[in-house]
Protein backbone atom coordinates (compact mmCIF):
# COMPACT_ATOMS: atom_id res chain seq x y z
CA UNK A 1 0.00 0.00 0.00
CA UNK A 2 2.85 2.60 0.83
CA UNK A 3 4.45 1.76 -2.67
CA UNK A 4 1.41 2.69 -4.90
CA UNK A 5 1.28 5.82 -2.25
CA UNK A 6 4.92 6.72 -3.34
CA UNK A 7 3.90 6.24 -7.14
CA UNK A 8 1.13 8.21 -7.13
CA UNK A 9 2.96 11.01 -5.31
CA UNK A 10 5.98 11.12 -7.61
CA UNK A 11 3.49 11.06 -10.50
CA UNK A 12 1.80 14.12 -9.50
CA UNK A 13 4.93 15.81 -8.67
CA UNK A 14 6.09 14.89 -12.29
CA UNK A 15 3.11 16.13 -13.92
CA UNK A 16 3.21 19.63 -11.74
CA UNK A 17 6.93 20.10 -12.79
CA UNK A 18 6.27 19.15 -16.45
CA UNK A 19 2.85 21.10 -16.60
CA UNK A 20 5.19 24.33 -15.43
CA UNK A 21 7.92 23.46 -17.68
CA UNK A 22 5.44 23.08 -20.56
CA UNK A 23 3.58 26.36 -19.72
CA UNK A 24 6.97 28.37 -19.56
CA UNK A 25 8.63 26.89 -22.54
CA UNK A 26 4.97 28.05 -24.62
CA UNK A 27 5.52 31.57 -23.26
CA UNK A 28 9.63 31.60 -24.00
CA UNK A 29 10.10 31.94 -20.37
CA UNK A 30 11.62 30.12 -17.69
CA UNK A 31 9.54 28.06 -15.23
CA UNK A 32 8.06 29.02 -12.33
CA UNK A 33 9.46 26.16 -10.36
CA UNK A 34 12.83 25.51 -10.39
CA UNK A 35 16.01 25.31 -8.18
CA UNK A 36 16.41 29.05 -8.11
CA UNK A 37 12.76 29.25 -6.62
CA UNK A 38 12.92 26.52 -4.37
CA UNK A 39 14.39 26.95 -1.18
CA UNK A 40 16.55 24.02 0.47
CA UNK A 41 16.63 23.31 4.29
CA UNK A 42 19.30 25.89 4.93
CA UNK A 43 17.12 29.05 3.19
CA UNK A 44 19.73 29.59 0.14
CA UNK A 45 18.06 28.16 -1.90
CA UNK A 46 20.70 27.44 -5.46
CA UNK A 47 22.68 30.37 -4.46
CA UNK A 48 25.64 29.86 -2.59
CA UNK A 49 27.41 31.47 0.52
CA UNK A 50 28.50 34.49 -2.02
CA UNK A 51 24.97 34.50 -3.66
CA UNK A 52 26.48 33.14 -6.95
CA UNK A 53 24.08 30.25 -8.46
CA UNK A 54 25.97 26.65 -8.48
CA UNK A 55 26.98 24.94 -11.70
CA UNK A 56 26.51 21.15 -11.67
CA UNK A 57 28.55 19.91 -14.94
CA UNK A 58 31.61 22.11 -14.27
CA UNK A 59 32.14 25.73 -15.10
CA UNK A 60 29.24 25.93 -17.43
CA UNK A 61 31.74 26.64 -20.78
CA UNK A 62 29.83 27.09 -23.60
CA UNK A 63 27.02 28.75 -22.42
CA UNK A 64 26.69 32.80 -22.08
CA UNK A 65 24.66 35.25 -19.90
CA UNK A 66 21.42 34.02 -19.82
CA UNK A 67 22.00 30.44 -20.33
CA UNK A 68 22.48 30.71 -23.67
CA UNK A 69 24.73 28.87 -26.45
CA UNK A 70 27.29 30.43 -27.12
CA UNK A 71 29.82 27.51 -29.17
CA UNK A 72 28.59 24.90 -31.38
CA UNK A 73 30.01 21.82 -29.37
CA UNK A 74 32.40 20.82 -31.13
CA UNK A 75 34.27 19.61 -28.24
CA UNK A 76 32.04 17.57 -26.68
CA UNK A 77 30.71 16.42 -30.89
CA UNK A 78 34.56 15.10 -30.75
CA UNK A 79 34.33 13.51 -27.87
CA UNK A 80 31.48 11.34 -28.28
CA UNK A 81 32.74 10.85 -32.13
CA UNK A 82 33.94 7.14 -31.69
CA UNK A 83 30.94 5.86 -29.57
CA UNK A 84 29.00 6.98 -32.09
CA UNK A 85 30.78 5.50 -34.74
CA UNK A 86 30.67 2.59 -32.93
CA UNK A 87 26.73 2.54 -32.45
CA UNK A 88 26.13 2.95 -36.36
CA UNK A 89 28.32 0.11 -37.11
CA UNK A 90 26.22 -1.67 -34.94
CA UNK A 91 23.09 -0.70 -36.39
CA UNK A 92 24.38 -1.03 -39.69
CA UNK A 93 25.52 -5.06 -38.55
CA UNK A 94 21.80 -5.95 -37.19
CA UNK A 95 20.14 -4.56 -39.94
CA UNK A 96 22.36 -6.52 -42.33
CA UNK A 97 22.68 -9.03 -40.13
CA UNK A 98 21.09 -13.28 -41.58
CA UNK A 99 17.80 -14.87 -40.53
CA UNK A 100 18.83 -15.86 -37.59
CA UNK A 101 19.96 -12.26 -35.96
CA UNK A 102 17.18 -10.25 -34.17
CA UNK A 103 16.58 -6.89 -35.88
CA UNK A 104 17.85 -7.77 -39.41
CA UNK A 105 15.96 -7.36 -42.59
CA UNK A 106 16.42 -10.83 -43.71
CA UNK A 107 14.66 -11.86 -40.28
CA UNK A 108 11.53 -9.91 -40.76
CA UNK A 109 11.54 -10.81 -44.39
CA UNK A 110 11.03 -14.23 -43.43
CA UNK A 111 8.50 -13.81 -40.78
CA UNK A 112 6.46 -11.82 -43.55
CA UNK A 113 6.61 -14.69 -45.38
CA UNK A 114 5.70 -17.26 -42.76
CA UNK A 115 2.91 -14.75 -41.65
CA UNK A 116 1.76 -15.05 -45.12
CA UNK A 117 1.75 -18.98 -45.35
CA UNK A 118 0.23 -18.90 -43.03
CA UNK A 119 -2.90 -16.76 -44.17
CA UNK A 120 -2.11 -13.74 -41.44
CA UNK A 121 -2.21 -10.99 -43.55
CA UNK A 122 -2.95 -8.45 -41.08
CA UNK A 123 0.23 -9.59 -39.23
CA UNK A 124 1.73 -9.73 -42.69
CA UNK A 125 0.91 -5.84 -43.34
CA UNK A 126 2.07 -4.68 -40.03
CA UNK A 127 5.76 -6.50 -40.25
CA UNK A 128 5.32 -5.43 -44.07
CA UNK A 129 5.59 -1.62 -42.70
CA UNK A 130 8.47 -2.27 -40.26
CA UNK A 131 10.27 -3.83 -42.88
CA UNK A 132 9.94 -0.85 -45.18
CA UNK A 133 11.03 1.34 -42.47
CA UNK A 134 13.65 -0.55 -41.38
CA UNK A 135 15.19 -0.30 -45.05
CA UNK A 136 14.42 3.11 -45.28
CA UNK A 137 17.11 3.26 -41.96
CA UNK A 138 20.36 1.94 -43.82
CA UNK A 139 20.93 4.57 -46.46
CA UNK A 140 19.96 7.07 -43.40
CA UNK A 141 22.80 5.62 -41.40
CA UNK A 142 24.90 4.98 -44.19
CA UNK A 143 25.06 8.59 -44.89
CA UNK A 144 25.37 9.59 -40.98
CA UNK A 145 28.73 7.50 -41.20
CA UNK A 146 29.62 8.81 -43.80
CA UNK A 147 29.12 12.93 -42.09
CA UNK A 148 31.02 11.12 -39.35
CA UNK A 149 33.92 10.36 -40.92
CA UNK A 150 34.36 13.74 -41.73
CA UNK A 151 33.63 15.14 -38.86
CA UNK A 152 36.21 12.67 -37.33
CA UNK A 153 38.64 14.29 -40.17
CA UNK A 154 38.07 18.07 -38.74
CA UNK A 155 38.56 16.99 -35.30
CA UNK A 156 41.82 15.59 -35.85
CA UNK A 157 42.62 18.82 -37.55
CA UNK A 158 41.39 20.82 -34.69
CA UNK A 159 42.59 19.37 -32.27
CA UNK A 160 39.33 17.90 -31.25
CA UNK A 161 37.27 21.13 -31.27
CA UNK A 162 39.32 23.33 -28.68
CA UNK A 163 41.16 25.40 -31.22
CA UNK A 164 38.94 28.13 -32.80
Amino acid sequence: MHRGKSAAVALAASAALLGTAGLAQADGGAPASGPAATASADGKGAQGKDGQGEHRHGKGKGRGKGGKVTGDGATSLCKRAPKMDKRLERALKRLRGPETRRGSIARISKRIDKAKQAGHTEIATFLNDRLKFRKALVPTLEKRQKDLAKVKTWCTAHHNGSAS
